[in-house]
């Protein structure tokens, strides 16, 4: 088998499903890409067994045939080559050769039977969605999900799918990120999780624009394609917490300040709390936030005021600041408002301006005051 394809086009199409192939492989075949050549097409795979992602490129070819390549051996090099036609000769041992205009390079391939199989989208459900929408679901939630392996419903996106909208929610247990749009219709009721590893891939593949997308998934794997490149993986077999029962109905007290400067304001606090707990004590009184941060043990302590818009009752309330320093950068208005009712009940955070098909909600847990 024979085939030319440009240097620069086929690195850039790697790099796009190369973040799929994992460090430390159960099978030394995971190593590889798939490379399937059908009249004038070049099909790259690239899988984990949960995540297949492929990628179609425009070649010269004149017969058909299919070769296992390793990544990483293949990546590099190709990153050192300059922009040009690359042949690729393949002989039925599996023996890739490799000419460019002024070299020759030789790598053992493997035999793709060998190569898993991609699941079958059968009995699929599809919706549409503009690529910068799911990208934007995806940003919003993907940092509130959890690590916890113990509890692998958490380790996940929820997607939840409605008629009149899609919701995406994300929850570690000490704190919940919730995002809804109101600009995506889906078929009917339904609801699947989505693992960490294959969003992270998504959305650094997926365009930020108005692309449109069709989205399939049946009870088992979730289906995405945009333009050459289309991504499956499992989808998480367990269930998700209810996690509208944490969900505060009312929070009576309203604060309202500027993003920034509450960010900066924990940034540099932050630097003098303890290290396990990164615990910041809000003091809100009138029109002024006093943040506070101590470590006992080594006798740090930072202090900063600032003034904010707040109507409720005095109230000191500890939370964990590396947590509101990453929802804080979820809130895309200039000012976010912070929802409170006493030091031990959940705070809810949302922007002040959001636009008309976008609602999100961001739950954090407080931690316990030391008197």
């Amino acid at each position: 088998m024979k085939f030319i394809v440009s240097s620069a086009v086929l690195l850039k199409h790697l790099q796009q499903i190369s973040g799929v192939i994992s460090a430390n492989t159960v099978l030394p075949i995971l190593e590889d890409f798939l490379f399937e050549v059908e009249k004038n097409q070049l099909t790259v795979v690239a899988t984990d067994l949960e995540t297949v992602m492929r990628v179609q490129i425009d070649i010269e070819a004149k017969d058909s045939g299919k070769v296992c390549i390793p990544a990483k051996i293949l990546m590099d090099s190709l990153k050192n080559i300059a922009e040009q036609p690359l042949t690729f000769n393949i002989d039925k041992n599996f023996s890739v050769e490799i000419t460019s205009d002024n070299g020759k390079y030789k790598v053992m391939g493997e035999n793709p039977d060998n190569f898993p199989k991609e699941p079958a989208a059968d009995d699929t459900t599809s919706f549409t969605i503009t690529s910068s929408a799911l990208v934007t679901a995806i940003n919003k939630t993907l940092f509130a999900v959890s690590n916890d392996d113990l509890r692998p419903a958490m380790t996940g996106v929820f997607f939840e799918l409605d008629k009149k909208h899609l919701q995406t929610v994300a929850t570690d247990a000490h704190r919940l990120v919730r995002y809804k749009r109101t600009d995506v219709s889906c078929p009917k009721a339904d609801s699947f999780i989505v693992p960490k590893k294959p969003l992270t891939l998504l959305k650094a593949t997926l365009p930020n624009n108005n692309d449109e997308l069709n989205v399939n998934y049946n009870s088992n794997h979730l289906f995405v394609k945009h333009g050459s490149v289309q991504m499956t993986c499992r989808l998480i077999d367990a269930r998700f917490p209810d996690y509208k029962v944490v969900i505060p109905a009312d929070n009576p007290y309203k604060m309202v300040v500027n993003k920034a400067d509450f960010q900066g304001a924990l940034r540099r606090v932050s630097v003098f709390s303890n290290k396990s707990t990164n615990q910041v004590v809000l003091n809100i009184q009138g029109s002024q936030l006093q943040l506070a941060a101590q470590d006992v043990d080594f006798s740090f302590e930072g202090n900063e005021r600032m003034k904010c818009q707040y109507d409720g009752e005095d109230l000191n309330i500890a939370f964990n600041a590396k947590f509101l320093i990453e929802m804080l950068s979820g809130a895309e208005s200039e000012e976010i408002k912070v929802e409170l009712s006493t030091s031990t009940k959940a705070g809810i955070i949302k922007p002040t301006e959001q636009d008309d098909n976008e609602d999100l909600l961001m739950l954090v847990m407080p931690l316990m005051l030391n008197n």
